[in-house]
């Protein structure tokens, strides 16, 4: 990485480190792009260029985030079907804690679930990432525009693993340590791509 980059990534993260401190202490809404600025001591068309999104400054990881599900498919073993790479992967990320699963610091989530407005963003988040997915199978099949069953494919490993991050967000909020939620997603990841093992084990088919 060269010194440019190295302090383009600096920069972004003070921007988005100082936004999180003013966010959590004085709530999402009431903080502006301004305050934001002042706080990082760079100019406010600064911050925009950055985080375009207000709302992307609390949800950094959104590019990491919405690409998850479509890369974890991408990368798999020859052979391996989508669906198990997927659960694999949904129960290593359990054991790390990982904030991509929905695992959070108390005060954050409480900062994310008290605004309508990153609520709706993360909604918006999880439906980009099933499209991401979809756009994956779609390739991988050689489906024609038309065709559904991508989609449809999407929408359901997508629903599981969006109902599972709610899960963990809801099990923060009411007190649980991250050992407790831990436990907690890795039975019900297990019932969950469980009861999509018979439709989906094989697909996308492989030779």
């Amino acid at each position: 990485m060269g010194l440019r980059e190295m302090k383009k990534r600096q920069t972004r993260q003070t921007i988005a480190a100082q936004a999180t401190r003013l966010f959590l202490r004085h709530g999402f809404d009431r903080v502006t792009i301004a305050d934001v600025a002042a706080a990082a001591q760079v100019a406010k068309m600064t911050v925009t260029n950055y985080f375009p999104r207000k709302e992307d400054l609390a949800l950094d990881l959104h590019e990491e985030f919405t690409g998850l599900l479509a890369r974890t498919v991408a990368r798999r073993a020859p052979g391996e079907p989508a669906l198990a790479a997927l659960r694999r992967a949904f129960l290593d990320a359990v054991d790390r804690h990982d904030p991509a699963i929905g695992f959070a610091d108390p005060d954050f989530a409480r900062m994310i679930s008290a605004s309508p407005a990153l609520v709706a963003r993360l909604r918006e988040l999880h439906e980009e990432r099933e499209d991401a997915l979809a756009s994956v199978l779609a390739e991988e099949t050689a489906a024609a525009p038309d065709d559904p069953l991508p989609r449809l494919v999407a929408a359901q490993l997508g629903a599981v693993h969006r109902v599972l991050f709610q899960e963990a967000v809801r099990r923060t909020l009411a007190g649980e340590s991250p050992d407790e939620i831990a436990a907690a997603l890795n039975r019900s990841a297990r019932t969950a791509f469980d009861l999509l093992t018979p439709s989906l084990a094989g697909y996308p088919h492989t030779a």
